[in-house]
């Protein structure tokens, strides 16, 4: 199965010429700065091979880990850090947008938020952008461990309800909660089926 096998560090890349060679699948993790997917990431790892930075935000460039022979999994930075001047923020939409819209390897997108918070604009406006291009997306509710059984179903339905997902994962880094339930999903229905 895909999560027994070893997650190791690829490459980073901004620009198209610089992603990986190669035609494994990908599945992009995408989220805002402070959604866990660096906690996640290392979860599925099993060590510690993202940067989980106190300073949220830090991750400028599309970070490629192969989880072994499997598919490339694909850290892309938060968005919704509000330090980030114009510029940059411009700069960070062309990466994400031409690496979602033109990368045929990509199958699926995993969309990390905290449970605590509503689906907003930022969420809508990347589920639409990926839908648009036929991708598949599911959320992942992270943080599940500081919440009742009771409130993460309240949670679960609220967000399938408000972004109109029927995929929603409760998961916490901590507890490993969800981690591999989530992966198991995207392994079976992206990558060993697309």
């Amino acid at each position: 199965m895909a999560k027994k096998q070893k997650m190791t560090f690829l490459k980073s890349a901004v620009k198209m010429k610089d992603y990986p060679d190669g035609n494994m699948k990908e599945i992009a993790f995408a989220g805002r700065s402070n959604a866990g997917k660096s906690s996640l990431i290392n979860v599925l790892a099993g060590e510690k091979i993202a940067k989980v930075s106190q300073a949220p935000g830090k991750t400028r460039l599309l970070n490629f880990f192969t989880m072994g022979e499997s598919y490339v999994l694909v850290d892309m930075p938060g968005y919704g850090y509000a330090s980030r001047g114009h510029e940059e923020q411009k700069v960070w939409k062309k990466m994400v947008e031409s690496y979602l819209s033109q990368r045929p390897q990509l199958v699926g997108l995993v969309l990390l938020m905290d449970m605590a918070r509503d689906w907003q604009q930022d969420e809508e406006v990347l589920a639409q952008y990926v839908m648009k291009h036929d991708i598949p997306i599911l959320v992942g509710l992270t943080k599940a461990d500081k919440f009742s059984k009771n409130d993460i179903e309240k949670a679960i339905v609220r967000i399938k309800k408000q972004s109109r997902l029927e995929e929603v994962f409760a998961i916490s880094s901590q507890t490993r909660k969800g981690c591999h339930e989530l992966e198991e999903y995207v392994y079976r229905n992206w990558v060993r089926e697309s």
